[in-house]
């Protein structure tokens, strides 16, 4: 009685305004979720959107979290338009906060400016080796990338514990599992004074637009959307599918290892246990929510920047749970996937022998 199929051309307006609707639907489920748990709305929406960005330091605030997710994001999105599925941004972020944190950690006594780009350019290396695992199973093997990248994660996550644990812990931090603080030559420069803004942001822009021009200019960007779009067209043009593979999470890899070393050097200050809440894992969303495109990413991310600092505001204020941050961001997500599928696919119904749409 009842089909799915798909429409033959959907409504390109409907594709970008698909985000709006998907927003629009989860601030209203979220109003049911708040008279749920015994809070009114209208307070709950004032402390998760306005509240944290009232001043110039919650704007500012808003932008540094936002620094890690539009970096991930952006490495995810070119994978995701070539069809890759890197699930593991998290793991390879955290890579990248050991490789380049680790920097520090055997240099701490140096002082030069020479010693944060160099902690930059290894985050970006420890980040892309652990991008390289799955693309070499991916290659090798036709291992699925969503399984081995999001194993990943926990492997790093256990480096991580062991690292701060043992060897890497601060000799003078009474027994705590935590690194040495970073020096005034390990730390991101501050952009704005009196702010935890730092030069990280700067390198999120510099992505983003690195990733426009290589997506629109390029013809490495080229491939990879043939590839993405009509992998057999792709082939018979000569593309090869191993080096786009290769390429999508190698680059994916090295973004989101360049975000961990922003938050190890700039609002963290040292190696720890946790380093990210999930930023990793939340670049899925913005980069599907900004649409692969990296202006997109840039708005979507700061808009799931929001929901981390209106979760703390609302935690702080209101008494909710901390996990009503990943309900939110996971309402997101569904409306979004939701709303793609009315988009892009059409329900009939069959009745008495005949179609009805």
């Amino acid at each position: 009685m009842l089909r799915i199929e798909k429409r033959p051309e959907p409504a390109k307006s409907m594709v970008y305004l698909t985000p709006v609707l998907a927003l629009f639907l989860t601030v209203a489920s979220s109003t049911i979720l708040f008279s749920v748990l015994g809070v009114s709305p209208i307070e709950a929406l004032d402390n998760f959107f306005v509240e944290p960005v009232k001043d110039a330091y919650g704007v500012s605030e808003l932008l540094v979290k936002a620094t890690p997710l539009i970096l991930c994001a952006i490495g995810l999105s070119v994978g995701f338009r070539a069809n890759v599925w890197n699930i593991g941004a998290e793991g390879q972020l955290t890579m990248g906060a050991i490789f380049g944190g680790g920097v520090f950690i055997y240099l701490y006594d140096v002082d030069s400016v020479f010693l944060l780009p160099l902690m930059i350019v290894m985050g970006a290396v420890g980040g892309a080796l652990w991008g390289a695992i799955p693309a070499f199973f991916k290659t090798k093997f036709n291992a699925n990338e969503i399984l081995t990248s999001l194993m990943l994660v926990y492997v790093a996550l256990l480096l991580l514990s062991l690292l701060v644990h043992g060897p890497w812990r601060d000799p003078d931090g009474f027994n705590f599992p935590e690194s040495r603080t970073f020096s005034q030559s390990a730390t991101m420069p501050i952009l704005w004074e009196g702010t935890r803004l730092h030069f990280g942001w700067i390198l999120a822009l510099l992505a983003a637009l690195g990733a426009w021009l290589m997506l629109a200019k390029t013809l490495v960007g080229f491939q990879v959307k043939v590839i993405g779009a009509a992998p057999l067209a792709g082939s018979y043009a000569g593309f090869s599918q191993k080096k786009i593979i290769w390429f999508s999470l190698l680059l994916a890899g090295g973004l989101a290892g360049i975000a961990g070393v922003s938050e190890v050097s700039g609002p963290i200050g040292q190696i720890l246990p946790s380093i990210s809440p999930g930023y990793g894992f939340t670049a899925i969303i913005v980069a599907f929510l900004g649409r692969l495109h990296p202006v997109g990413i840039i708005l979507a991310g700061i808009l799931m920047a929001l929901t981390y600092l209106g979760g703390e505001t609302a935690q702080i204020n209101l008494g909710l749970p901390i996990a009503v941050t990943g309900v939110f961001q996971g309402m997101v997500l569904f409306f979004l996937l939701a709303c793609d599928v009315l988009v892009n696919y059409r329900f009939r119904f069959k009745s008495y022998g005949k179609a009805v749409s």
